[in-house]
């Protein structure tokens, strides 16, 4: 949650403890209201991560096709540059003064030829490959829009429940920011902390039992006193949880 804003007035350690008992309360509900959202939003992640993921794919492959079609304009230009030379030494030939000029010419035909072969066959393998890159970029144009339609669905469900839900979030946080701020920060840190690492959010429990209602582990009896009485943070040496009185003691105070 949010941090709290500065207060100058000075709590004392049972009403700091009594605010993160309530603090927890509101959190808890809120967290059960959260969980109606179930897997929704890690699935809308996921489908915004793999939309991102095929967009990336996309313009890669066009890219691809549009440097397969400037080879291909590149080599058409260099047929019809061989074409010339070759026309170009063709006439040549026809004014030879001796042999030996007459064999350069014609190498050089033989290679301007080559040279339209080698072109032709660069032409047809990256023609081909356009074609196959065109099908790919079609599959994943498809894909795209598939799950666009998926994510459309599962944020249309995810607004409803905020819809539905915003209220009632946003009278508890004001709750929790008002419990906050008879928290010191350092407190408040720790309370955040152990909320993030235990699997229910539980970061203030009471005793039940005669133990810790977070992890069931009994609490000795001088303990417990401490506890009730509330004059220092006690947290438990099992869990590391934070150990408040319970629930009918704190409601009768």
């Amino acid at each position: 949650m949010a941090r709290k804003n500065t207060t100058d007035v000075d709590f004392s350690v049972a009403e700091k403890i009594r605010a993160l008992y309530e603090l927890q309360k509101i959190d808890s509900q809120i967290d059960e209201i959260n969980k109606v959202k179930g897997a929704l939003p890690d699935e809308v992640k996921e489908l915004e991560d793999t939309i991102e993921g095929l967009n990336t794919r996309k313009t890669n492959i066009q890219s691809a096709i549009d440097n397969l079609k400037a080879e291909i304009k590149l080599k058409k230009r260099t047929i019809e540059e061989a074409k010339k030379l070759i026309e170009s030494y063709s006439k040549q030939s026809d004014n030879v003064r001796n042999n030996r000029e007459l064999v350069t010419l014609e190498e050089e035909i033989e290679f301007q030829k080559l040279e339209i072969v080698h072109a032709e066959k660069n032409i047809t393998s990256a023609t081909n490959e356009i074609e196959f890159k065109k099908t790919a970029l079609a599959d994943v144009e498809t894909a795209i829009v598939e799950k666009k339609k998926d994510l459309d669905v599962k944020l249309g469900e995810l607004n409803n429940i905020d819809v539905d839900t915003e209220p009632v979030i946003k009278e508890l946080s004001e709750k929790a920011l008002e419990k906050s701020k008879m928290i010191d920060d350092r407190l408040l840190g720790a309370y955040n902390r152990i909320r993030s690492k235990v699997r229910n959010g539980l970061a203030v429990v009471t005793i039940q039992r005669d133990a810790c209602s977070g992890c069931f582990n009994r609490i000795p009896s001088q303990r417990q006193a401490d506890i009730r009485q509330s004059k220092r943070i006690i947290v438990c040496e099992y869990c590391g949880r934070i150990l408040a009185p319970d629930d009918e003691q704190i409601e009768q105070e």
